[in-house]
């Protein structure tokens, strides 16, 4: 196949060069703008072949498996660039809703690294290997650790390749946590009950907090738990959590922030409680979310937590049944972190109620921008828009929105 010369000019919203090759749009993974490239065309898609003239902004990767591995994108990409280059991603989607606003700023959240990672794991002509599977591809690539991670989970692929070895192919979830890695298994095969004891003791030999295998608890030597706040939540198995410590420090403290003195809270998709434990300390709150074992995890912690306001917590499918006008009156502010799809439905609710404040959390551009403009169109105006980087390297980026009834 002919390799084909392209000019680059400019970085598409998933990180990936953009070229035009006979009238058409081509997508170049590990491409920055301005540069002249070779690559080998597959329909609307190019692979890198050679860089003719790099650009001024390109650094050198700081991960050996940058270039074969589908994790990490844009680690070639100098700082500045990138950051407003992120930015731009929110302040387009908005602006594609007839919204002008400029993020007051872009926080770097990576802190000291992510504290969960997903490794899936395969036999291959006789050998187990763990890793990710490489960019734009079902092959597995083998890896012996990922300079991303938090330094508690720098052995997690020599762990996952033992439990490779003892349940076969699998996919393991880590998680670092207070009590000790939180490892959640999904195996291919079936687990019977016979095999329970015997991976009671597997499971003391990898010195894990807990042990999990689809979906059942196996063991539990030291309970997971999370600090959110002035609580200390027990997790429950591949429960939502924020990628990075610091991401969710930085998203809690935003939170606060824009609830201000509001008195009375509602915490929509409000998972274990990242944000209701933090709000407590000020604020009455009610939190919602359809994850039933990450409501029951908030209602146990919250018995031991000091010095909180009262806190409510149920157990409510908010995409179905979202809560009504009525219901919100209740309420000086309301915080909603849904997931990628939005909060469509709560957002059409609140545009017609006279709740204060609403503070939107969100990791997609365009479903806040959808939901921005229902509430702008019911009233509300945007204070403030900020950035929050906990996924680096990566297309992926938080959005903390703070609105006002006016």
């Amino acid at each position: 196949m002919t390799d084909t010369e392209l000019h680059i000019t400019g970085v598409g919203r998933r990180g990936e060069g953009l070229a035009r090759h006979e009238g058409a749009a081509v997508f170049v993974p590990g491409t920055l703008a301005g540069e002249t490239v070779q690559v080998r065309l597959d329909g609307e898609r190019g692979t890198l072949v050679a860089i003719d003239t790099a650009s001024p902004d390109r650094v050198a990767p700081f991960c050996r498996y940058y270039e074969t591995c589908g994790g990490c994108q844009l680690q070639h990409w100098r700082d500045e660039p990138y950051r407003i280059w992120k930015a731009g991603l929110i302040e387009s989607a908005l602006k594609a809703r007839g919204i002008d606003k400029t993020v007051r700023e872009l926080i770097d959240a990576h802190g000291t690294g992510r504290r969960r990672v997903s490794i899936h794991v395969r036999r291959k002509d006789g050998e187990v290997t763990a890793g990710f599977m490489a960019a734009r591809s079902h092959s597995l690539l083998d890896i012996d650790q990922c300079p991303i991670l938090v330094p508690e989970l720098a052995t997690a692929f020599d762990l996952a390749r033992r439990i490779g070895l003892k349940l076969g192919d699998c996919d393991v979830a880590l998680t670092a946590t207070e009590g000790g890695i939180d490892a959640s298994v999904r195996a291919e095969r079936k687990i019977v009950v016979e095999e329970h004891r015997g991976l009671a003791a597997f499971a003391a030999t990898l010195g894990v907090a807990r042990f999990t295998v689809n979906a059942e608890v196996i063991v539990t030597p030291h309970a997971p738990l999370v600090a959110m706040g002035n609580a200390r939540v027990t997790i429950p198995p591949v429960s939502f959590l924020q990628a990075t410590e610091a991401g969710e420090n930085t998203l809690a403290a935003l939170v606060c922030e824009g609830v201000g003195k509001s008195k009375r809270v509602a915490d929509l998709f409000s998972g274990c409680g990242p944000f209701t434990f933090r709000l407590a300390e000020k604020s009455k709150v009610h939190a919602f979310d359809s994850d039933k074992p990450a409501i029951a995890a908030l209602n146990a912690a919250k018995r031991s937590a000091l010095a909180l306001k009262p806190i409510e917590a149920t157990a409510r499918d908010l995409f179905r049944e979202p809560l009504v006008v009525t219901e919100l009156k209740d309420f000086d502010a309301v915080v909603f972190d849904p997931p990628r799809a939005g909060a469509e439905a709560q957002a059409k609710q609140l545009a017609k109620s006279k709740v204060k404040t609403v503070v939107a959390v969100s990791c997609d551009p365009a479903s806040l921008a959808r939901d921005a403009e229902i509430l702008i169109g019911g009233g509300y105006a945007m204070i403030s828009l900020t950035a929050v980087d906990q996924f680096k390297w990566t297309s992926h980026v938080e959005i903390v929105t703070v609105f006002r009834k006016v």
